[in-house]
């Protein structure tokens, strides 16, 4: 009878673990497609524009907007995912997430751009992107694994953003900005069909249940109260500075030193590309070493590179570089940073917490990519941007030197008394 029991716990634990493996794959294909459609919105900088006759600053600003209302909901999709699930809250994004593409595409001002692409888009990301998702999937697995799934998870959007990105130029190449964004509504739609698989995670996990107990007030009062939750906050403003400029303005930046828009679509790509294995690098660090070191030195090497790109005569040799080296740190910085909230608070409200330190991370993408069209509309040129990129990437490197990674004294009790 021992033996019998022992064989059904073993295969059950099996069936367990294929059911989750089949969750994460399919959760990855819904992050390639949110990620995807919204990387390659850069590509229509210019030719939106133009349409409208306005400077690179309206439409810039729309989606500086995008990032901003991704930031502001996301805290927001977080803590309903944690208390209600992650299946209503990707239904919910999914169809504001197409709404405001199709809403773009047959926009006739700048107050429809900027609803569309701008506030729609933006909630649409928060509840079907990484804010909701990852914390979901953190749930699915054991904690020795959840640093590498969440570096799964982040690859999964940057090969959302290789595969989507050439898409998204051939339809504009094809059938000009307007078809080509309805295409990619339709297509966004899709996104609703892998709602299901996060069906009931936030009630049914056992790495939860193993936690003490602890309501959302008391989770995030302690939070404010720690000095090194501050300190990751203001660490994650850089990386969203600098990858919503670069992928919202590099197409345009190369269209001024005289490259074809081929060019950019190949840059953005090999950036999503390097980003895979940059990723999933991360995530496997993140199980083993120091995650704060690893995002110090994410950012030190971020700096740097910028700076090479910036003083190297350009030429498509140093561009496929640059964007060789910024895939595999464009998101890296994402396990170690949602795995430190993860094991800072633990994994009860970590859709909450984490969607705080995210909309940081959006305010930096807001003033990345609206300034960058600001400054470039009053100056002509993108110079003053990169180097504010490369200075405040140094600066955050040093901040991640004083955090302390330990877990909340809450969460150290627990573990000493179980």
């Amino acid at each position: 009878m021992v033996i019998l029991s022992e064989t059904f716990i073993m295969k059950k634990m099996a069936q367990h673990k294929k059911i989750f493996s089949i969750a994460i794959a399919l959760a990855c294909v819904l992050l390639a497609i949110n990620f995807g459609w919204r990387s390659s919105l850069g590509l229509f900088l210019t030719p939106v524009s133009e349409t409208f006759g306005y400077g690179r600053e309206v439409f810039a600003f729309s989606l500086a907007l995008q990032n901003l209302l991704w930031g502001l909901t996301q805290p927001i999709a977080g803590a309903f995912a944690d208390k209600f699930g992650t299946t209503r809250v990707v239904i919910v994004g999914t169809i504001l997430y197409a709404l405001g593409l199709y809403i773009t595409a047959t926009a006739e001002s700048f107050i429809s751009l900027h609803l569309g692409a701008g506030i729609l888009v933006g909630m649409g990301i928060a509840g079907t992107g990484l804010g909701v998702v990852l914390p979901a999937m953190a749930r699915m697995v054991a904690p020795e694994k959840r640093a590498f799934a969440l570096g799964v998870g982040t690859a999964a959007g940057s090969a959302g953003q290789f595969l989507f990105i050439p898409v998204a130029r051939e339809f504009l190449v094809a059938y000009g900005w307007q078809t080509a964004l309805i295409l990619m509504a339709i297509a966004a739609l899709s996104m609703i069909l892998f709602s299901p698989v996060f069906k009931g995670d936030a009630k049914t996990n056992v790495n939860i249940d193993n936690e003490p107990e602890q309501n959302l007030k008391e989770s995030l009062n302690e939070a404010s109260g720690h000095i090194h939750y501050w300190l990751l906050i203001a660490g994650f403003f850089v990386c969203g500075f600098q990858l919503a400029f670069i992928t919202v303005h590099m197409p345009s930046y190369l269209a001024d030193k005289g490259f074809d828009s081929s060019v950019a679509a190949a840059s953005l790509s090999i950036i999503g590309l390097c980003n895979i294995v940059g990723s999933l690098v991360s995530g496997h660090l993140s199980g083993i070493y120091s995650k704060k070191w690893i995002l110090t030195f994410i950012y030190a090497a971020r700096s740097i590179v910028i700076v090479l790109f910036l003083i190297v005569p350009i030429s498509t040799v140093t561009i496929y570089a640059f964007s060789f080296a910024t895939g595999l740190l464009w998101l890296a910085t994402v396990p170690p940073t949602s795995g430190l909230v993860a094991q800072m608070f633990g994994l009860r409200f970590m859709g909450t917490l984490y969607g705080i330190v995210f909309l940081n991370h959006q305010i930096g993408s807001f003033t990345g990519v609206w300034l960058g069209g600001y400054l470039f509309d009053t100056t002509g040129s993108y110079n003053q941007v990169w180097w504010w990129a490369a200075i405040i990437a140094a600066i955050t490197a040093l901040i991640h030197v004083f955090i302390d990674e330990r877990p909340v004294k809450r969460l150290r009790v627990s573990l000493e008394t179980s």
